[in-house]
């Protein structure tokens, strides 16, 4: 299936990182998704019923990226991965990725991200 609903630049502010000033002062991360869907239907039919409700899945990634802090941006990539097959029966799989652009690195840099694809 070749159908996707795409996702980017969903923003929020979080406390993720293995540095205590990462945990204390906080900083801006990014997301993109990629949800792979049978569009068929809703192409068809006009209907939400027959689609994913992206505004519902914006709202799950805000929410991950500012609550639960954790050490890795591949573990909040693989929790909002869970979480949107979990909740989202339609999607069939979804490929997540996680811009970190203030990561604590030596050189001068625009951008750190992982990305990572889970299916059902």
């Amino acid at each position: 299936m070749s159908d996707q609903i795409l996702l980017s630049g969903i923003h929020g502010f979080g406390y993720h990182g293995l540095f205590e000033h990462e945990r204390v002062n906080g900083q801006d991360f990014f997301v993109d998704l990629a949800l792979t869907v049978d569009l068929g239907p809703a192409s068809v039919s006009d209907s939400i019923d027959d689609t994913v409700n992206y505004a519902e899945i914006t709202e799950l990634v805000v929410s991950a990226i500012t609550t639960e802090p954790v050490s890795l941006i591949e573990k909040l990539a693989g929790r909002i991965a869970e979480q949107i097959l979990i909740s989202h029966l339609k999607v069939v799989a979804v490929t997540v990725t996680v811009h970190k652009p203030q990561a604590p690195v030596a050189a001068s840099i625009k951008d750190i991200a992982v990305a990572i694809t889970r299916t059902r």
